[in-house]
């Protein structure tokens, strides 16, 4: 099996926000689009990885908010390739409705009023929707992995979990302070909102029993398997 890479591409420093390239010699995949205005940031991260915007082969984005939707139509028009997401969102990709937040806790609810979390972006119809437990194979585009749903932080939220046991869960979990990142990556922690924390932990479980034993996230991270299991018990 060709080794699969997963590289970190910083939205925001100090891993406040992240987006993931998952690459190998065959193929490139973009995981999450980062916040409006990120396509630079996304191309610069590919130059280091001797690729460009047009090496990216699919799109996937795990759930519809801004900082993981919000360049998507924008790294689509310029790199033209297919963007991947859930039914479970897609009235917030076609921007019909104002999402719904869940604070976790007194940051969740503090963040909400500073409305950054309303910020408007483009909006966009996935080339690849994905409908109930619908599940997609990324083999096609060179990576030995599947896209799958995993309902809980939103609606549609999307995880990768690739076959050598890494998986990129989107906002399924968090780590560090606040918002995610800066320090503490290692500490796992709920993100600032969460529409069902506890079917976030049955997802995680079910992850963990399939073998997963790294974690990629959108705030902070990455996370091992034993870390992952004691906050998903936390969760349940």
């Amino acid at each position: 099996m060709q080794a699969v890479y997963v590289t970190r591409i910083p939205i925001l420093p100090l891993g406040l926000v992240n987006a993931h390239l998952i690459h190998t010699g065959q193929g490139c995949i973009l995981v999450d689009s980062g916040l409006p205005g990120s396509s630079d940031k996304i191309e610069r991260a590919l130059r280091k990885q001797g690729m460009g915007l047009r090496d990216i082969r699919l799109i996937v984005i795990t759930h519809a908010h801004v900082d993981h939707a919000g360049e998507a139509w924008a790294l689509r028009e310029r790199c033209h390739a297919p963007i991947l997401a859930h039914a479970g969102d897609l009235p917030y990709y076609h921007r019909e409705q104002p999402m719904t937040f869940c604070a976790t806790g007194w940051f969740g609810r503090v963040f909400l009023k500073t409305g950054l979390m309303y910020q408007s972006y483009p909006a966009f119809t996935p080339d690849i929707l994905l409908q109930g437990d619908d599940t997609f194979d990324l083999t096609p585009y060179g990576i030995a992995g599947t896209v799958i749903p995993t309902p809980g932080h939103t609606q549609g939220s999307l995880s990768v979990v690739l076959q050598d046991r890494q998986a990129l869960v989107g906002d399924l979990l968090a780590s560090g302070i606040l918002l995610g990142g800066v320090m503490w990556h290692g500490r796992p922690k709920q993100p600032p909102f969460e529409d069902d924390p506890v079917q976030v932990g049955t997802i995680l479980q079910g992850m963990l029993a399939d073998g997963m034993e790294r974690f990629y996230i959108g705030h902070g991270g990455p996370l091992d398997a034993a870390a992952v299991a004691r906050h998903s018990h936390r969760l349940l």
